[in-house]
């Protein structure tokens, strides 16, 4: 028989995070897919960046949800996130949009409750797959589609592990920091590239975290975004530059193609 000690299975705190500006319909329907989580060692943090009454009348009354939230002007999702993060006391952080939702009442049972001190000591991330959908909860894509075959040179293209299905561990935003407030689209994308050359351990889960809804600021800005993957991934130098050239245009000429042959 083996004399080696026992990892104890342990329950982190989770803390999720909301950014959420006029949209009481949305944040209701985050709090509840919450409240309903069978996981009970988490907090709910909410950055309002100044709503009108009827968001704050939502945050009111869902007190007994909401561990902590702040009503004020802010600079954009960047400062609501970071001011979300400095608030927080969980050892694993998830950010969900208003409007986002875990995907069923038992999914952060089934991730954090299997999880064990050693693991919780290795993996600064855990990452799994989310749904986009509809406003109408009309499923649209499944992403990643093939996660366990994740490896971080699929970063070269796009972020491809989205934050509603990522949990990163308080000592990366201690290593790495916080949110660059100058990124509008993909800050999370940015803050997971400054780990690139050194890349985290990540544990991968072959299941459905989060519900993502369509939707938010990045609507209808597809060239933007690009252009702000591209300004990161050069900020970053994660390859050549001719090579992070190459991707860029190739993505653009994809995207043109693709919007033209919808069109016909």
């Amino acid at each position: 028989m083996c004399g080696c000690p026992k990892v104890k299975n342990m329950n982190p705190k989770i803390s999720i995070i909301t950014a959420v500006l006029n949209d009481p319909i949305g944040l209701l329907k985050t709090i509840e897919s919450i409240k309903n989580q069978t996981y009970h060692n988490l907090e709910y943090i909410v950055i309002d960046g100044g709503s009108s009454q009827e968001t704050i009348d939502v945050l009111k009354s869902n007190n007994q949800i909401i561990s902590y939230w702040i009503s004020e002007s802010d600079k954009g999702i960047s400062d609501a996130f970071n001011k979300g993060v400095k608030a927080s006391i969980g050892d694993y952080i998830c950010f969900l949009g208003a409007g986002d939702s875990f995907y069923h009442n038992n999914i952060l049972s089934e991730i954090f409750n299997n999880l064990n001190l050693e693991e919780i000591n290795t993996y600064d991330i855990i990452a799994g797959k989310i749904q986009r959908v509809s406003i109408n909860s009309v499923l649209l894509w499944v992403a990643p589609s093939h996660i366990k075959n994740f490896n971080k040179n699929s970063l070269l293209f796009k972020l491809g592990l989205p934050h509603q299905g990522m949990f990163m561990h308080k000592r990366y935003f201690n290593h790495y920091g916080l949110f660059s407030p100058d990124i509008k689209y993909a800050m999370d994308y940015e803050l997971l590239l400054r780990s690139y050359h050194q890349f985290p351990k990540i544990k991968l889960i072959d299941k459905i975290i989060a519900n993502w809804v369509e939707g938010g600021v990045g609507t209808g800005k597809i060239l933007d975004i690009y252009q702000e993957y591209h300004d990161i991934k050069m900020r970053h130098k994660i390859a050549p530059i001719y090579i992070l050239k190459l991707i860029h245009y190739w993505s653009i000429l994809k995207y043109k193609i693709r919007v033209k042959l919808l069109k016909h």
